[in-house]
Protein backbone atom coordinates (compact mmCIF):
# COMPACT_ATOMS: atom_id res chain seq x y z
CA UNK A 1 0.00 0.00 0.00
CA UNK A 2 2.85 2.42 0.73
CA UNK A 3 4.13 2.27 -2.87
CA UNK A 4 0.63 2.93 -4.23
CA UNK A 5 0.16 5.89 -1.90
CA UNK A 6 3.52 7.37 -2.93
CA UNK A 7 2.46 7.00 -6.56
CA UNK A 8 -0.73 9.00 -5.89
CA UNK A 9 1.33 11.89 -4.54
CA UNK A 10 3.75 11.67 -7.45
CA UNK A 11 0.85 11.89 -9.93
CA UNK A 12 -0.45 15.00 -8.15
CA UNK A 13 2.99 16.62 -8.42
CA UNK A 14 3.22 15.75 -12.12
CA UNK A 15 -0.20 17.26 -12.87
CA UNK A 16 0.54 20.34 -10.76
CA UNK A 17 3.88 20.91 -12.52
CA UNK A 18 2.08 20.77 -15.87
CA UNK A 19 -0.47 23.32 -14.62
CA UNK A 20 -3.32 20.80 -14.79
CA UNK A 21 -5.04 21.56 -11.48
CA UNK A 22 -8.25 19.74 -12.45
CA UNK A 23 -6.32 16.52 -13.06
CA UNK A 24 -4.45 16.92 -9.77
CA UNK A 25 -7.65 17.74 -7.85
CA UNK A 26 -9.17 14.43 -8.96
CA UNK A 27 -6.85 12.74 -6.42
CA UNK A 28 -8.42 14.61 -3.48
CA UNK A 29 -11.42 13.25 -1.55
CA UNK A 30 -14.55 15.42 -1.21
CA UNK A 31 -13.87 15.67 2.55
CA UNK A 32 -10.23 16.72 1.99
CA UNK A 33 -8.70 19.04 4.61
CA UNK A 34 -5.54 21.11 4.05
CA UNK A 35 -3.67 22.52 7.05
CA UNK A 36 -0.99 24.99 6.02
CA UNK A 37 0.87 27.95 7.48
CA UNK A 38 -1.75 30.54 8.32
CA UNK A 39 -4.76 28.94 6.63
CA UNK A 40 -6.87 25.86 6.13
CA UNK A 41 -9.02 24.84 3.18
CA UNK A 42 -11.52 22.08 2.49
CA UNK A 43 -12.26 19.91 -0.51
CA UNK A 44 -10.61 19.63 -3.92
CA UNK A 45 -11.89 23.11 -4.86
CA UNK A 46 -10.20 24.60 -1.79
CA UNK A 47 -6.95 22.91 -2.80
CA UNK A 48 -7.31 24.31 -6.32
CA UNK A 49 -7.83 27.84 -4.96
CA UNK A 50 -4.66 27.70 -2.87
CA UNK A 51 -2.54 26.22 -5.63
CA UNK A 52 -3.96 28.64 -8.21
CA UNK A 53 -2.90 31.52 -5.95
CA UNK A 54 0.69 30.24 -5.90
CA UNK A 55 0.69 29.43 -9.62
CA UNK A 56 -0.53 32.98 -10.31
CA UNK A 57 2.34 34.43 -8.27
CA UNK A 58 4.89 31.93 -9.68
CA UNK A 59 3.52 30.85 -13.08
CA UNK A 60 6.62 28.81 -13.93
CA UNK A 61 6.68 26.98 -10.58
CA UNK A 62 7.95 23.40 -10.59
CA UNK A 63 7.94 21.23 -7.49
CA UNK A 64 10.65 18.58 -7.38
CA UNK A 65 10.27 15.67 -4.98
CA UNK A 66 13.50 15.30 -2.99
CA UNK A 67 12.44 12.49 -0.61
CA UNK A 68 9.35 10.42 0.15
CA UNK A 69 8.61 8.13 3.05
CA UNK A 70 5.40 6.14 3.30
CA UNK A 71 3.95 4.03 6.06
CA UNK A 72 0.39 2.78 6.30
CA UNK A 73 -1.99 5.43 5.01
CA UNK A 74 0.50 8.32 5.32
CA UNK A 75 3.09 9.73 2.93
CA UNK A 76 5.70 12.31 3.90
CA UNK A 77 7.17 14.24 0.98
CA UNK A 78 10.06 16.69 1.11
CA UNK A 79 10.18 18.81 -2.03
CA UNK A 80 11.57 22.03 -3.43
CA UNK A 81 9.36 24.59 -5.16
CA UNK A 82 11.24 26.64 -7.77
CA UNK A 83 9.84 29.49 -9.79
CA UNK A 84 9.92 33.17 -10.65
CA UNK A 85 7.84 35.76 -8.80
CA UNK A 86 5.84 37.20 -11.72
CA UNK A 87 2.50 37.90 -10.03
CA UNK A 88 1.13 39.37 -6.82
CA UNK A 89 1.48 37.29 -3.64
CA UNK A 90 -0.15 38.38 -0.37
CA UNK A 91 -0.20 41.99 -1.55
CA UNK A 92 3.41 41.90 -2.76
CA UNK A 93 3.84 42.97 -6.39
CA UNK A 94 5.83 40.80 -8.77
CA UNK A 95 9.57 41.17 -8.25
CA UNK A 96 10.86 39.01 -11.10
CA UNK A 97 13.08 37.20 -8.60
CA UNK A 98 13.68 33.45 -8.57
CA UNK A 99 12.84 31.32 -5.56
CA UNK A 100 13.78 27.86 -4.34
CA UNK A 101 11.62 27.05 -1.33
CA UNK A 102 12.01 23.85 0.72
CA UNK A 103 8.67 22.30 1.71
CA UNK A 104 7.39 19.26 3.59
CA UNK A 105 3.91 17.74 3.38
CA UNK A 106 2.44 14.87 5.35
CA UNK A 107 -0.57 13.41 3.59
CA UNK A 108 -3.12 10.77 4.54
CA UNK A 109 -4.59 8.66 1.75
CA UNK A 110 -7.72 6.51 1.91
CA UNK A 111 -8.84 4.37 -1.05
CA UNK A 112 -6.46 6.16 -3.43
CA UNK A 113 -7.67 9.67 -2.48
CA UNK A 114 -5.86 12.26 -0.38
CA UNK A 115 -8.03 13.10 2.63
CA UNK A 116 -5.71 15.34 4.64
CA UNK A 117 -2.53 17.37 4.18
CA UNK A 118 -0.28 19.07 6.71
CA UNK A 119 2.22 21.41 5.05
CA UNK A 120 5.19 23.43 6.28
CA UNK A 121 7.52 25.50 4.14
CA UNK A 122 10.13 28.20 4.47
CA UNK A 123 7.87 31.25 4.29
CA UNK A 124 10.58 33.54 5.66
CA UNK A 125 13.04 32.40 3.00
CA UNK A 126 10.43 32.78 0.27
CA UNK A 127 9.60 36.38 1.25
CA UNK A 128 13.32 37.18 1.59
CA UNK A 129 13.93 35.74 -1.89
CA UNK A 130 11.25 37.95 -3.47
CA UNK A 131 12.71 40.98 -1.68
CA UNK A 132 10.02 41.86 0.86
CA UNK A 133 12.14 41.04 3.92
CA UNK A 134 15.85 41.57 4.52
CA UNK A 135 18.04 38.50 4.24
CA UNK A 136 19.59 37.20 7.42
CA UNK A 137 23.38 37.40 7.75
CA UNK A 138 25.18 34.38 6.26
CA UNK A 139 26.97 33.77 9.55
CA UNK A 140 26.42 34.88 13.11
Amino acid sequence: MSAENKAVIQRVFEAFNQGNLDEAAAYFAPEYAFHGPGFEVRGPEGWKQVTAMYRSAFPDVVCTIDDQIAEGDQVATRFTARGTHRGELSGVAASGRAIAVPCVVLERIVDGKIVETFEVFDQLGMFQAIGTLPALPASV
